[in-house]
């Protein structure tokens, strides 16, 4: 007698957990389509647009985050390095080279879950372009570590893995096409306390 209301029970109730739980993981798994890869760094210029995919517009909305329009800003994200490998907060990197043109940047560190990245107050854990040392020919030099490093240090936790956030502001690059053509900066381990 009540073996057919129980089976109908019983398939709701895994077809709406199945259903719940591959959203969810689709929406984790992803900002959304169009990223461009330069190098390690990877954007989503799409996903600022009004014409952005349904994926995009979900994840927005489920991380809470404002994203900059289109002549506003673009963000980088860096959970590799040049090589390939995972970022990982054990070691020490380099990031080399110079910033795409933009008036103002910024550089920090967040976990695994995009979320800044909290150091002591006393230590660095930000670098923009107006606080950045420079070499002679405008490239820069930052060393990610989370021992103390000269000149620019972006200091890090030992928290396993983390991602690196490139956000370039009032820059031209952001309504370009020509996005592929850019040179971003390199991140080049440096070694690990572990090794």
């Amino acid at each position: 007698m009540f073996r057919i209301p129980l089976l109908v029970a019983l398939a709701l109730c895994v077809a709406f957990g199945v259903g719940i739980v591959s959203t969810v993981s689709a929406l984790k798994a992803t900002v959304g389509f169009g990223a461009i890869a330069l190098g390690p760094w990877v954007a989503f210029p799409d996903a600022q647009t009004a014409n952005t995919d349904p994926y995009a517009k979900a994840h927005r909305a489920r991380a809470g985050k404002l994203l900059y329009g289109g002549a506003e800003g673009l963000q980088f994200t860096a959970s590799i390095d040049s090589d390939g490998q995972k970022l990982s907060s054990g070691c020490s990197y380099d990031i080399t080279g110079v910033t795409p043109p933009a008036r103002f940047w910024t550089l920090y560190a967040t976990n695994a879950n995009d979320q800044p990245m909290k150091t002591d107050p006393a230590l660095p854990g930000a670098i923009n372009a107006w606080t950045v040392l420079r070499q002679p020919d405008s490239s820069f030099i930052i060393h990610v570590s989370p021992v103390a490093q000269p000149d620019n240090w972006l200091a890090v936790r030992h928290i396993g893995a983390f991602k690196l956030v490139l956000t370039l502001l009032d820059t031209p690059t952001a309504g370009s096409s020509g996005l592929i053509d850019l040179a971003m900066p390199k991140i080049v381990k440096t070694g690990c306390a572990d090794a």
